[in-house]
C-alpha cells in the first residue's frame, strides 16, 4: 500500500490495521472513533489538535514499513 501522508484519511490509516491505533493514542489523537475522523485527514485533524503531523506519518509510515 502507499505511503501514509498527511492527506491520508485516518479512517483508512485505521483500517489498514486496526493495531496502529496506539500510535495516534500516543500522539493525543484518541479520535478513532469520533465521527470526524471519518472526514479528516491526519493532517487536518493534527492541526486540529495541536499536534505535529509529520512526526505521526513518520511513525505510521514506521509501524507500517515494519510489518
Amino acid at each position: 500500500m502507499a505511503k501514509i501522508t498527511k492527506d491520508t484519511m485516518i479512517t483508512a490509516v485505521i483500517e489498514r490495521d486496526i493495531n496502529c491505533a496506539p500510535i495516534f493514542f500516543e500522539h493525543g489523537m484518541f479520535c478513532i472513533g469520533c465521527p470526524s475522523s471519518a472526514m479528516e485527514n491526519i493532517g487536518e485533524a493534527c492541526a486540529v489538535h495541536g499536534i505535529d503531523a509529520d512526526i505521526l506519518v513518520a511513525r505510521l509510515n514506521e509501524y507500517f514499513g515494519e510489518m
